[in-house]
């Protein structure tokens, strides 16, 4: 076996020793759930009956506690382009527990927004808050104790870390997650990208931008950037929690079909009446969730994961922080160039080799934990690559050999050598930095500041010319508490015509970026926030501000101890905001996961 790399060793035992106290309590708690916590066999006959009246061919089974009963969480709309293809997953996922014995019911629907609609419009403020409704919607479909194992139906931003987080409440019992996969290759990302550009600086028309757009998310399955949905399923791969090599398959075809019966066979194997059972709350320990911070430095992955791990590992009692991901950062190189990160997107890098290219280059170097419990067999399987053999879905070695170099490379000769997500830290507060996208010459950028409290106020005055010179855009209270922290990716085309126009431009701000940012050196999730009298709040136009990837630092010459806080704006109304409130209300900061649920849980 590999030695680990003793960088990811020492982070591993860090976390580890930090966290012995939450994960005892929550294994603890998930055995007495498991011995003697509500099960269908405990149920009155009132309210098994209602349990299995609409259950159909399958009453008789249910009625008899005879076999494994799935609960199927779903995320299934119609709008939401890779939540689409979910709709008809129900009926075959029952066809498909039949086949070996088990049953299968919705156990509920979870809300699924899309960044992409809602960015830059009021929805997007209620696009972190979703995760924590996610969550508890998730526990409200799994309480009524029908079931023995779940199915997950989930892919896009906040969704896959609600239902895992809502899932973890369960985590005796055992769970899968089912991919439905990304939507064939459009317009190329590079190209919209190019036009969203032009637009911003009134040299396309709308018309044309919306050509573009329409060419590039253009059918059902995820959008083909490497964002956050995306990473998502990078995620579920290296924690073991979705079948190896299924997460980049096109929705629709055989291979799809194949891999979303595979996974239903294999849950029903994995239950705690098994021969193995796996409850989900024990395969998701220290090494898993260090193996998904491994994957997402590895590949470039979204920077919305530096929120959302940390609020996933808390579900399962482990404490993670971002010099987790600065440390580990430091030793695990770049090996895949995806879009934004590059001009490829997931269906180059799946075709190129990879999670399978990917995870056996990790392994190969110590750069991740090959003893993680997984829900098939060792980890070591995920190097595979599914593919049909007739009516069954069989796994071969993928090539020992990247099959685009431009898009995967070894470990031995990456893109980088270093993860690119970087720490930050200063008298302005602790952010995160993606350096993966940005070009190094702009790792450090010193320049005076300009303030802002929303993004539009930055886009007046851009398209007003106030900020044609060397600048660092502070957009403040766009934090948890102040109004759910929105992704400020609009703002992304401006800035780059900023930066493309020879000057020194920098972000710094307490929201978030979406996972497809990228080219502008951001300072983000700022912690604490301008919301409750963080630095932020303290900053005035002129001060002068220092981002630096290099020495780690996000600073200010500026007295701040010597002002007085500016007041946050009011609290945002409309579009259903105010009934987040509380949420927002009750959010903890970003490093710790920006959950008000978790917070108020005390977990």
């Amino acid at each position: 076996m590999t030695q680990l790399n003793p960088v990811l060793a020492a982070v591993t035992d860090r976390i580890r020793q930090r966290s012995a106290a939450s994960r005892r309590a929550y294994l603890d708690f998930i055995a007495r759930e498991g011995e003697s916590g509500t099960a269908r066999s405990n149920l009155s006959c009132g309210n098994l009956a209602h349990g299995f009246a609409a259950a159909g061919d399958d009453k008789a089974a249910i009625r008899a506690n005879r076999a494994m009963n799935i609960g199927i969480v779903t995320a299934y709309n119609d709008m939401l382009s890779a939540h689409q293809p979910y709709g008809r997953y129900p009926e075959q996922i029952k066809l498909f527990a039949r086949e070996v014995g088990a049953t299968a019911q919705v156990a509920g629907g979870v809300p699924a927004m899309c960044d992409g609609v809602t960015q830059g419009q009021a929805g997007m403020d209620l696009s972190l808050g979703s995760r924590d409704v996610i969550a508890m919607a998730t526990a409200v479909a799994l309480s009524h104790a029908m079931f023995e194992g779940v199915a997950l139906l989930g892919i896009c931003d906040k969704i896959v870390p609600g239902l895992l987080i809502g899932a973890l409440r369960f985590g005796h019992l055992p769970a899968v997650f089912v991919p439905a996969g990304p939507m064939p290759s459009g317009l190329a990302n590079k190209e919209k990208a190019r036009v969203r550009q032009l637009y911003a600086e009134g040299k396309a028309t709308k018309e044309e931008l919306l050509d573009a757009e329409a060419a590039s998310y253009h059918g059902a399955g995820t959008c083909t950037f490497y964002g956050t949905a995306n990473s998502n399923q990078m995620l579920l791969e290296m924690m073991g929690l979705q079948l190896p090599g299924s997460s980049f398959v096109n929705p629709g075809n055989a291979l799809r079909n194949g891999l979303t019966r595979a996974a239903i066979h294999r849950l029903a194997a994995i239950g705690n009446g098994s021969a193995d059972p796996r409850p989900l709350g024990r395969i998701v320990d220290e090494h898993a969730i260090v193996n998904a911070m491994v994957g997402l430095l590895a590949t470039g992955g979204s920077t919305n994961h530096a929120i959302h791990l940390p609020a996933m590992a808390r579900a399962a009692g482990i404490i993670i922080d971002w010099e987790d991901f600065d440390r580990l950062s430091s030793v695990v190189p770049l090996i895949c160039r995806v879009y934004p990160g590059g001009s490829a997107d997931v269906n180059a890098f799946h075709a190129a080799g990879g999670m399978g290219f990917v995870i056996r280059e990790l392994l190969g170097a110590g750069l991740a934990h090959g003893d993680i419990a997984t829900i098939g067999n060792r980890f070591a399987d995920w190097t595979q690559v599914p593919e049909k053999d007739g009516d069954a879905v069989v796994w071969r070695e993928t090539s020992a050999t990247s099959g685009d170099p431009s898009v995967l490379a070894p470990v031995a000769t990456p893109f980088a050598a270093d993860g690119g997500m970087r720490l930050v830290k200063g008298n302005l507060g602790r952010a995160i930095f993606k350096t993966s996208a940005v070009d190094r010459d702009r790792f450090t950028i010193e320049a005076p500041a300009r303030v802002f409290a929303d993004q539009n106020d930055v886009l007046t005055a851009f398209k007003a010319g106030e900020l044609d010179r060397d600048v660092i855009v502070v957009v403040r209270f766009q934090g948890p508490r102040a109004n759910g922290m929105p992704e400020l990716h609009k703002l992304t085309p401006a800035l780059g015509v900023l930066q493309d126009r020879g000057f020194k431009v920098a972000l710094v701000t307490d929201g978030r970026m979406s996972g497809a940012s990228g080219k502008v050196p951001a300072a983000i999730h700022v912690s604490p926030e301008a919301h409750g009298g963080g630095p932020l709040a303290c900053l005035a136009d002129g001060d002068m501000v220092r981002l630096s990837a290099v020495t780690g630092s996000l600073d200010t010459d500026a007295d701040l101890a010597a002002r007085t806080p500016v007041a946050p704006p009011p609290a945002p109304v409309g579009t259903g905001r105010e009934l987040l409130a509380l949420l927002r209300h009750t959010s903890d900061e970003a490093e710790r996961g920006a959950s008000a649920m978790l917070a108020a849980a005390g977990l």
